[in-house]
């Protein structure tokens, strides 16, 4: 049963490196072509991600040892407030970036193919969000839970995105950097209440369902 909950979240390590690196490639090419910062942000941040990935599977690794095999929950309770610190960290780039944009704004110019691939990178996040979630659940995993709502974060940056792309195209309108900044200070509320849990009560009932873990990293039926 161990092992199987470990490949379990072996393999959806592997699924959230394998998708943020492709997503990450699209997106970049998008954002240089479309000369949107908004969207090579979110390039970055994809790629940044894939770290997260990298995380789930070293944390894994490392409880199959005799010696930390006891300290699975505590592993999982560190790597989840790395997480949480990326989290935050890539919240704050994004809100220097928009701060800038709106200082000295550029010439954004967006394009049909530009939506095409940002409704495909905004389904392609949510699945993976959904998908990490249920592994989550049925692994009982706090690192996943984590991982699926960085995801699902990122879900709605690129909703964001789009929505600046569509108004900008129709309207000549450039709000990116303000709905970027709008969204960052969202993402980086979410990163500190996976640190500090009392933030939000919603948030950690939430968490207990996903993973049946407190985000101190102990069991519930401990």
């Amino acid at each position: 049963m161990k092992n199987d909950r470990s490949r379990q979240i072996t393999r959806a390590g592997y699924t959230f490196i394998l998708v943020n690196f492709l997503l990450s490639i699209f997106s970049f090419v998008v954002g240089i072509v479309s000369n949107s910062i908004a969207i090579a942000s979110d390039a970055i941040h994809s790629l940044i991600d894939s770290v997260s990935g990298f995380l789930i599977i070293i944390s894994e690794k490392l409880a199959k040892f005799k010696k930390w095999v006891n300290h699975r929950e505590r592993i999982e309770r560190i790597v989840t407030i790395i997480i949480a610190l990326i989290i935050i960290i890539t919240g704050l780039q994004i809100v220097v970036i928009g701060i800038k944009d709106i200082v000295t704004p550029g010439e954004v110019e967006y394009s049909i193919p530009t939506i095409i691939v940002l409704v495909a990178s905004i389904i392609t996040k949510y699945l993976l969000s959904r998908y990490l979630r249920d592994t989550g659940r049925k692994t009982k995993s706090t690192v996943l839970a984590a991982s699926s709502a960085e995801t699902l974060n990122d879900t709605w940056i690129s909703v964001a995105v789009l929505i600046s792309a569509i108004l900008h195209l129709l309207f000549h309108i450039n709000i990116e950097a303000y709905i970027s900044i709008i969204i960052a200070v969202i993402i980086i509320k979410v990163g500190l209440e996976f640190i500090f849990p009392h933030i939000s009560k919603h948030h950690h009932h939430h968490l207990e369902q996903d993973a049946d873990h407190d985000h101190c990293g102990k069991s519930k039926n401990h």
